[in-house]
């Protein structure tokens, strides 16, 4: 059995299931890959996702330049297949996805505080892989989604060194708006829709991207992703809204910057212009506010690891997601405590999570199983979970990330400055 295909969907509660493995792992539920195309990107060809599978979903959807993990979200694409971006659970010759595990398990999987408030998984990670830039773009915030039935999108970015050997075509990404930027500039871009590049990246300022950085980006923040393989914890949504009509002599539909705004603002450009977050866009210290660099969580390099901060900070005071990566030296073993569920990644290596097969593997088909992701429950998690690297020559090195206000220890943008770095 190697393929998602082989396993059989469990239909009905999912509830003694979970548990049984949950008891049988120590907290853990093994997850099968969630691919996604877009339509109007090139994939990067980084996600170790086989060169013959890059179109799997068919030439007209796009090639597959996204891997979700740990996800309870749909992909809001038009013509998506069903369960698109959902992750699927797999235990024995059984598959059910995580959404369905957390409606029928709920705080046991994602614990009482995030299941009162939330009643799901709100949070969800991706690596986001494209060939060249995107369009300058945001996302929306809660208030501005919910007039379209949806929910606000924040998220962050790490560029994990495994995935990024090359950096593509661009890796450079534009944030925000110079200072001095006017409203009346941004209109006039969106006038000149259909005339060719609407000028819009003449506006914004591109930061050179840097391999084991990262960025922590609010809603309605103005950007444009460069080329670099992208670690993005996130909130659980799919909204956005492109500024930029042209990119790389690509055309940018119109659809696709009103595409989760009320219809009868489709048309209304000083709303339009409006729903981006002045000062946060035209701060003068954006990179202050923004920037990310690994910090340890503590002084373990003498036992054989580290474990660091990759995404941390507060938006509008509050902490929504954070995230580690842990490196295990090889013939290493630790356990490691945290305070909360978590989805996991192993980005290099071969090992064992709590007894588990764990290994990055080097080439993925399209319905291929693998044994480098997880969902750890709460329990499991504050119980600890040992990692154990089985290589002699290789470090272990894994991506977690975390759903809100579990971590109250992170620590806040900047931070790293005051360590010396």
């Amino acid at each position: 059995m190697n393929t998602v295909t082989e396993l059989k969907i469990l239909k009905g509660n999912t509830k003694a299931k979970v548990e049984a493995e949950l008891s049988r792992t120590g907290g853990l539920l093994r997850l099968a890959p969630a691919w996604v195309p877009r339509s109007f990107l090139q994939p990067g060809l980084r996600l170790k996702l086989h060169p013959d599978d890059t179109y799997a979903y068919g030439a007209h959807r796009g090639g597959i330049d996204e891997r979700w993990f740990a996800s309870t979200t749909e992909a809001a694409n038009e013509g998506r297949v069903p369960d698109e971006g959902l992750s699927y659970v797999v235990v024995g010759r059984e598959r059910f996805t995580l959404r369905k595990a957390v409606e029928d398990c709920g705080a046991t999987l994602v614990g009482r505080a995030i299941w009162k408030k939330y009643g799901r998984w709100p949070v969800y990670s991706k690596f986001f892989d494209n060939m060249g830039p995107i369009p300058h773009h945001m996302h929306q915030n809660a208030k501005q989604a919910k007039l379209v039935g949806q929910e606000g999108k924040p998220e962050s970015y790490y560029f994990p060194p495994q995935h990024n050997n090359v950096g593509n075509h661009f890796p450079y990404t534009f944030f925000g708006l110079e200072p001095g930027t006017t409203k009346e500039q941004v209109r006039k871009c969106l006038e000149d829709w259909n005339k060719g590049d609407n000028g819009i990246l003449d506006l914004s300022k591109a930061y050179r991207l840097k391999p084991g950085t990262g960025w922590l980006v609010d809603p309605c923040i103005l950007h444009a992703p460069g080329s670099l393989c992208t670690y993005e914890p996130q909130w659980g949504s799919d909204v956005f809204a492109m500024y930029q009509s042209m990119v790389e002599g690509r055309y940018v539909p119109w659809d696709l910057l009103v595409k989760d705004m009320p219809k009868e603002r489709h048309k209304d450009l000083d709303w339009i212009v409006d729903q981006l977050d002045w000062p946060k866009n035209t701060d003068p210290s954006f990179k202050d506010h923004h920037y990310l660099e690994p910090i340890p969580s503590g002084d373990t390099a003498r036992e054989g690891f580290v474990d660091r901060w990759i995404v941390y900070g507060r938006i509008d005071g509050e902490q929504l997601f954070t995230a580690k990566e842990l490196t295990v030296d090889p013939g290493v073993k630790c356990t490691i405590q945290d305070h909360g569920a978590y989805g996991l990644i192993c980005v290099q290596g071969t090992g064992k999570i709590n007894g588990q097969p764990l290994n990055s593997p080097k080439l993925i088909r399209f319905h291929e199983l693998t044994e480098d992701e997880y969902f750890v429950s709460e329990d499991g998690a504050k119980a600890g979970v040992t990692f154990e690297n089985t290589s002699q020559t290789e470090p272990l090195v894994t991506l977690r990330y975390f759903g809100p206000e579990v971590n109250p220890d992170a620590p806040e943008v900047g931070a790293h400055k005051l360590k010396g770095r």
